[in-house]
């Protein structure tokens, strides 16, 4: 496997500048999403835009962690999670609240990320199904995540 499974969605961009706006960008998305993506119940094989915006909140919880960890530990390794088995519980969060959890630790992270140095960029870090790969390939793997999800989102918007 990839160190980082969304480079794709990046591409070339500057992983600081998109994580910076997704929130924004969530906010917006809101007032196009029709009802029923906003709603408790989940449709059918896939996850509604509240489901999602609950994954981004749990991963930036992971994201969070994990870049503290690297720039604290040496070497550290990472610790993977099923998405699936979190997913199960999503059912207990709105759309309102997974928004402004995701908000406030992403606005965290992006203080942290902005005293990194360059040499800090490049501390290694293992994870179990990715290899070794840097704090900033963390940084570069949530601005592709987010991209994806942002499309994801974006295409049930315009449904």
């Amino acid at each position: 496997m990839e160190a980082n499974p969304y480079a794709k969605y990046l591409a070339g961009r500057n992983p600081i500048e998109v994580i910076g706006s997704t929130h924004g960008q969530l906010i917006k998305l809101a007032d196009r999403l029709p009802a029923d993506q906003l709603a408790l119940r989940t449709p059918a094989g896939k996850w509604n835009a509240r489901e999602i915006v609950a994954h981004l909140a749990d991963c930036e919880l992971v994201f969070s962690f994990r870049l503290r960890q690297t720039l604290a530990d040496d070497h550290p390794t990472l610790q993977p999670f099923d998405q699936d088995r979190w997913a199960a519980r999503y059912a207990n969060y709105d759309w309102t609240s997974a928004l402004r959890l995701f908000g406030a630790v992403r606005d965290w992270n992006l203080l942290l990320l902005d005293g990194v140095s360059a040499e800090e960029r490049t501390r290694p870090v293992t994870h179990p199904e990715r290899g070794t790969m840097t704090l900033w390939t963390i940084v570069e793997t949530m601005a592709g995540h987010d991209l994806n999800h942002l499309q994801q989102i974006e295409l049930l918007a315009s449904s």
